[in-house]
């Protein structure tokens, strides 16, 4: 594909092959925080973890989890520090989203600099994908060798999406963007959904394959890992190299410097966002919602299996519903949002959440039908919620500095995400039961859907001097 200059404007054929290869790359990385993150990993991880204090309790001359419970009997130590197995996998999303917080501001300083954007989303996500293939290394005692893994993945994940995004605003103008985004997010939960049936396939059948249940999670671990890469040469072959550096940021970031350069823009574009404080308030409540959003998707297994005491093929199916009605989900909000705006649409899907996970808290242990009900009620307004705040906060961002503003967006993002895995694993290590850790979390939901419906959205997308769609 030739480079296309700033100043030409693909025609109508080539704006549409555009935003469908874009959608490819939801698809491609949506297995990792589903089939890896939220079904496999975590659990896998915890037994892992579970497997390795029994066994240092053993050499100890120990009874190996007395009570039988991983979330208060089994001990685990890193770096000196002790606590429960069953609190790791709550413990290392923390980690991992701290961690993300040093790299981000540094991929929007490289993307802003380069001419070659696809080429850094190419690097991101087959990085990603390497190291979630090498996953399947992870058995026996060795969560230590998870641990890290997960996190050089999940660096690649939120860095390739800081870049991914930053090509909306190319490729989609202000009244495209809503349905642009909410048809890529829901693409990204089928594929999702497609890919996690295929993995439910080797789960449940792995006697039939002759594999025990461990060796078929690497083998799924390892597919992950292909598919995540196969599926990215399709947006790599779509997307455009449209807008080449200007002045200094022509020549490509040194080795030397980047790290300094990086931090220096994060620095710049808050200095210039004080100046856009409805923008900000609009991404600080992104911010408190979708860490909400984010904590029950990744510790809805646990709360399924350790509280609930539903067996794991039931949770692989709750999520795989979750997935699919996710897909559905998406395509809906993208169309209420055409007739009722972006801003209405997300209020409405915050106030489902809010139902949603008071609905959690009553769900009976045992009762699958019942925690099915909760997977479609989640998947629909998993995928919508955050595909319009991704396109509306697209509408809020300075013409030109796309990349800067989305790895602010993606940063805050990270540096608040760890709170509600901490307050799940604090209050479930606190209370001994995760029904009281799962309604704690609705106040991330409360608070972000008063904060969203304070913001003036057409104030704040004209205080840019980017023209607001028809409908807000």
């Amino acid at each position: 594909m030739s480079v296309m200059g700033s100043d030409v404007a693909p025609d109508a054929a080539q704006r549409r092959r555009e935003q469908r290869g874009w959608c490819w790359y939801d698809w491609a990385n949506s297995v990792f925080p589903t089939s890896v993150s939220t079904v496999f990993l975590s659990l896998y991880l915890t037994a892992v973890a579970t497997s390795a204090a029994e066994a240092d309790t053993e050499r100890n001359g120990l009874n190996p989890c007395p009570g039988g419970n991983a979330l208060v009997d089994c001990d685990i130590s890193v770096f000196g520090l002790s606590f429960p197995a069953g609190s790791l996998w709550g413990y290392l999303l923390s980690v991992a989203t701290v961690v993300q917080v040093l790299v981000l501001p540094i991929t929007g300083a490289i993307a802003d600099r380069s001419s070659n954007k696809r080429l850094m989303l190419a690097v991101l996500a087959f990085g990603g994908a390497a190291t979630t293939a090498l996953l399947a290394l992870v058995g026996g005692q060795n969560w230590q060798l998870g641990v890290v893994l997960f996190i050089l993945a999940n660096i690649c994940f939120g860095a390739s999406v800081v870049v991914y995004y930053s090509f909306l605003p190319e490729i989609a103008d202000a009244d495209e963007r809503d349905m642009v985004s909410t048809k890529g997010w829901a693409f990204g939960y089928l594929g999702a959904g497609v890919a996690l049936a295929l993995h439910l396939v080797i789960y449940l059948f792995h006697d039939s394959i002759g594999m025990d249940s461990d060796a078929a999670v690497r083998v799924i671990f390892l597919s992950s890992g292909v598919w995540w890469a196969a599926f990215t040469l399709l947006p790599l072959a779509a997307l455009p190299r449209r807008r080449a550096p200007e002045g200094e940021q022509a020549a490509a970031p040194r080795p030397t410097t980047t790290v300094m350069e990086g931090f220096k823009q994060l620095k710049s574009t808050l200095r210039e966002a004080k100046h856009f404080p409805l923008t900000l308030a609009f991404l600080g409540a992104y911010w408190i919602f979708t860490d909400g959003i984010a904590t029950v998707v990744q510790v809805a297994p646990q709360y399924g299996n350790l509280e609930l005491k539903l067996p794991q093929d039931a949770l692989i199916v709750t999520v795989l519903i979750v997935q699919f009605i996710a897909f559905i989900g998406g395509m809906l909000h993208g169309l209420l949002a055409k007739y009722i705006g972006a801003k209405k649409t997300i209020l409405i899907s915050l106030s489902i959440w809010l139902v949603v996970v008071v609905t959690a808290y009553f769900v009976q242990a045992g009762q699958e039908m019942q925690f099915y009900g909760l997977a479609v009620g989640i998947g629909l307004v998993l995928g919508g919620t955050n595909a319009l705040s991704r396109s509306l906060f697209s509408q809020m961002v300075p013409p030109g500095r796309e990349a800067e503003y989305f790895s602010l967006y993606e940063i805050g993002e990270r540096s608040t995400s760890w709170l509600g895995p901490l307050v799940f694993a604090g209050v479930g290590q606190a209370t001994g039961s995760f029904r009281l850790a799962i309604i704690s979390l609705v106040l991330f939901f409360a608070v972000g859907l008063l904060l969203v419906a304070l913001v003036p959205v057409r104030r704040a997308i004209e205080a840019v001097g980017n023209p607001a769609p028809k409908v807000l």
